[in-house]
């Protein structure tokens, strides 16, 4: 068949999948006109109006609406033009969809409730500005007063969390987490606290005197620990934490009983806050960070081993 050649609409149908009435919609609406009528009145189409409908039929299967799809069949609107825009928006559907598996994904691995489930699907709905306004908040609420360190401040900010287009469930859960922490007014105290340590490079109290070199002794032996798998609450630890206090004690000129371990417990967790440590932690998982085993801080071990284990002590 050459150019010239006519079409029913019923051949056009056949020819391009169509259905007839689908045919006659964007025939009546001025889509896709007729290029002439037979002497019965039937509608007839030219090689020209089978190749708009083949390019209609592929934007529609896109997803391009049909007013978008006339502009560019009447050339008011390029196709590289429409193709752009809908792939963007593709992305954002995308994302999206991503985002709704791995909220689903965590539910399904956690048996979350209702109520969780909920939260995660709207904290991941987030936009990337919407979340950026949280960790503005989140700075300015905690570093925002007069004599608050503008180091820490820093420090925290050029850490924040950032959710990947296509996070993971684990990157789902540990910002659900984050936000949660966020917005304790307790954990904010505890981290204006701790980063001022960190961003100015202060050493707590209890290292600087109790010296390098016990200082030093002490993360290795707590390392030990956490690398052997002891629990700080088990038998195990005991020994452990039975000689650093005897240790401790001799610097200190202090009897290594149950009070000088309080002690000790309350001096290394004002620098090195168990929370303050998760939240550090949750923000390598959501930035996507490779965690280095040996900058996982050890101080919370032995917080929690000088707590719970140790002459006097009763496991409860």
């Amino acid at each position: 068949m050459d150019a010239t050649t006519l079409y029913s609409i019923g051949e056009l149908s056949r020819r391009t999948g169509l259905p007839v009435r689908t045919l006659r919609f964007y025939s009546d609406s001025g889509v896709v006109a007729p290029t002439t009528r037979s002497p019965a009145g039937y509608r007839l189409y030219d090689h020209d109006a089978l190749l708009r409908l083949e390019l209609l039929r592929t934007l529609r299967e896109l997803g391009v609406d049909l007013a978008t799809i006339r502009r560019v069949l009447d050339r008011e609107l390029s196709l590289a033009e429409v193709a752009a825009a809908h792939a963007d928006a593709l992305d954002v559907q995308i994302q999206v969809l991503q985002l709704r598996r791995s909220v689903l994904r965590v539910a399904a691995g956690r048996g979350s409730d209702p109520e969780e489930t909920t939260l995660m699907h709207r904290l991941t709905r987030l936009s990337g500005e919407e979340r950026r306004r949280l960790i503005d908040d989140f700075v300015e609420g905690t570093f925002g007063a007069a004599d608050a360190d503008p180091a820490a401040a820093a420090m925290v900010r050029a850490a924040a969390p950032d959710l990947p287009r296509d996070p993971s469930g684990e990157q789902v859960a540990a910002w659900v987490e984050l936000v949660e922490l966020m917005g304790d007014e307790d954990f904010r105290a505890r981290l204006r606290r701790t980063a001022t340590y960190r961003a100015t490079g202060r050493i707590p109290d209890i290292e600087r005197e109790a010296g390098e070199e016990l200082m030093e002794f002490t993360r290795q032996k707590a390392a030990e620990a956490v690398k052997s798998g002891i629990d700080p609450l088990g038998d195990r630890a005991a020994p452990v934490v039975d000689d650093l206090v005897h240790r401790f004690a001799e610097v200190f000129a202090r009897t290594p009983d149950t009070e000088f371990r309080d002690w000790m417990a309350q001096k290394f967790e004002e620098a090195h806050d168990p929370r303050v440590e998760r939240y550090w932690r949750l923000v390598w998982i959501v930035n996507g960070w490779q965690v280095v085993p040996d900058l996982v801080p050890v101080d919370p071990w032995l917080v929690r081993a000088l707590r719970g284990t140790g002459t006097g002590r009763v496991d409860k």
